[in-house]
Order: C-alpha cells, then sequence, then structure tokens
C-alpha cells in the first residue's frame, strides 16, 4: 500500500487545516488507518485512528473535541480535520495503514506508512 499525504501548512493559533491521505495498491477498506505526528527531537505518537468502516474513531486526548479523522471507501482516501490549532500541534503528520483484524492500539502495529507532511502552528 502506498500511502501520501498532502494538506500541510502553516496557519495561526486558532486556525483549522484538512490533512488528507490517499492510498494506492492495496485494498482501501480491508485496512484500518491512523494519523500520528512527530514534533521535533520528539517520538512519534498517536493522534488518531478509524475502523475499516469508518463507524469507530479514537483520537489522543490533546486532539479529543478539536481534531476529526474520517475515510472515504470509495476514494481510497483518509482525512483528518483540524479545528483549534494550537502552537503545539506544530509537526510533521504522518498517515498510517494497518491490515490487522483489530484495530491497532500500537505505532509497531500499523505496516505502511507515508513520508508526512508538515503542519505548522504560529502563535
Amino acid at each position: 500500500v502506498y500511502l501520501v499525504e498532502s494538506g500541510g501548512g502553516l496557519v495561526q493559533a486558532g486556525g483549522s487545516l484538512r490533512l488528507s491521505c490517499a492510498a494506492s495498491g492495496g485494498t482501501f477498506s480491508s485496512y484500518y488507518m491512523g494519523w500520528y505526528r512527530q514534533a521535533p527531537g520528539k517520538e512519534r505518537e498517536f493522534v488518531s485512528s478509524i475502523s475499516k468502516t469508518g463507524v469507530l474513531t479514537r483520537h489522543a486526548d490533546s486532539v479529543k473535541g478539536r481534531f476529526t479523522i474520517s475515510r472515504d471507501n470509495a476514494e481510497n482516501t483518509v482525512y483528518l480535520q483540524m479545528n483549534s490549532l494550537k502552537p503545539e500541534d506544530t509537526a510533521v503528520y504522518y498517515c498510517a495503514a494497518s491490515d490487522r483484524a483489530t484495530q491497532p492500539y500500537s505505532r509497531s502495529q500499523y505496516t505502511y506508512w507515508g513520508q508526512g507532511t508538515q503542519v505548522t502552528v504560529s502563535s
């Protein structure tokens, strides 16, 4: 599976961005999808995940109420709508896919990764 993220950029605090991740080379609906992020000098951390059908979603406490993950299986794309952005949201955001039968709960359980897209939030 090949994943390509887009939609990153520079935004002021309080603003919004929508990230997209386009998948190719596999059956998109058979993968759990997730978003992770990595800030300079920090480890890559979980942001959000979504089940294969899109019914179940999970978000990190730090983004709950501000970020929303969704997917369009017909378009082979997963999205991350980010609202009320804060400077601490600044990071490279990565899309990931897991072919596990059950929801992945760790970074190691995702098999495929995109190249990342930079999100910078200015104060």
